[in-house]
């Protein structure tokens, strides 16, 4: 809903409700069904994640070198590693790695970059500079080669990785939301809320604010695939979480050798990580189709 800027006070008041394309009623009952197949999906991940100690038949760090690269079996679903470990036993304690990882991974850089994104469009001037030209040092740099470096500099572990995934992932939200402030904060309703009294940070807050959001929470599920991608990536090369904890980059790493006489080793978390990617990516494509309908 939009207003003259000649609109008078009286009529501020419904300028637009905060987040009324969010919380508008009955929304999530127009979802596109694939919303709700890539949340059954990701929900059962996390499941296994928070109960993986009841689930998981052995522990997954008991090593056992009698019995190291054991066939798939009733007592080893999947069999054992190099090491003896029971596969199926770690593949579900490795989701409690993977999966807080790969949210924090992406919703600290879309906080981030949803903030200043939207500091910089609406205030302009030395804000948006001095933000933007931040943002073009941090892309200036290869992303690969910009995580490497700042996992080395702080060390391996989840903290280094979170931490060197929001420095490189800020940027992208930033732009995002920058440019959708931009659009909104010269609309009617914004030149009214003005000419009531009310003050930037208010408006920003109240009126520009809910009317970008959707561009984060758009992208934001893929964003999560591509920064659990990135861990699995960082634990193949050995820079991401050490071991003897159970990751699922890291498994495929060390089943890499045997993948001729012991395919499943590396295959099967390849799989799971595929089984989680197909759910974000259905969940934000459903969004798109909602939030732009």
């Amino acid at each position: 809903m939009t207003l003259p800027p000649t609109s008078s006070l009286d009529a501020v008041p419904e300028v637009i409700e905060p987040g009324a394309a969010l919380t508008e009623p009955g929304i999530w009952k127009k979802m596109p069904k694939k919303v709700y197949v890539g949340a059954g999906i990701v929900a059962l991940y996390i499941l296994i994640a928070i109960f993986a100690p009841l689930l998981a038949p052995l522990d997954p760090l008991e090593i056992n070198p009698v019995n190291k690269l054991a066939s798939p079996s009733a007592e080893h679903w999947l069999g054992t590693d190099e090491l003896g470990r029971d596969v199926f036993s770690r593949l579900l304690y490795a989701a409690r790695v993977d999966i807080p990882i790969g949210f924090l991974g992406a919703l600290l850089p879309a906080i981030v970059g949803t903030i200043l994104g939207a500091l910089a469009g609406f205030f302009g001037r030395w804000v948006d500079t001095a933000i933007m030209r931040t943002a073009d040092v941090v892309q200036a740099f290869p992303a690969y080669i910009l995580v490497i470096v700042l996992v080395f500099a702080l060390g391996q572990g989840a903290g280094s990785i979170i931490i060197a995934f929001t420095v490189l992932a800020w940027v992208i939200y930033a732009r995002i939301i920058r440019s959708e402030v931009l659009r909104v904060k010269d609309l009617d309703y914004i030149h009214a809320a003005r000419v009531a009294g009310l003050s930037r940070l208010r408006i920003l807050r109240v009126h520009v604010f809910p009317n970008v959001i959707n561009q984060t929470l758009v992208y934001l599920p893929n964003d999560i695939v591509f920064a659990t991608l990135g861990l699995a990536a960082f634990s193949f090369l050995g820079l991401g979480i050490p071991p003897p904890t159970a990751e699922w980059g890291a498994m495929i790493a060390d089943g890499q050798p045997f993948i001729r006489t012991n395919w499943w080793l590396a295959t099967v978390p390849g799989l799971v990580i595929v089984g989680l990617g197909l759910g974000l990516s259905l969940v934000g494509e459903g969004l798109e189709e909602r939030l732009r309908a």
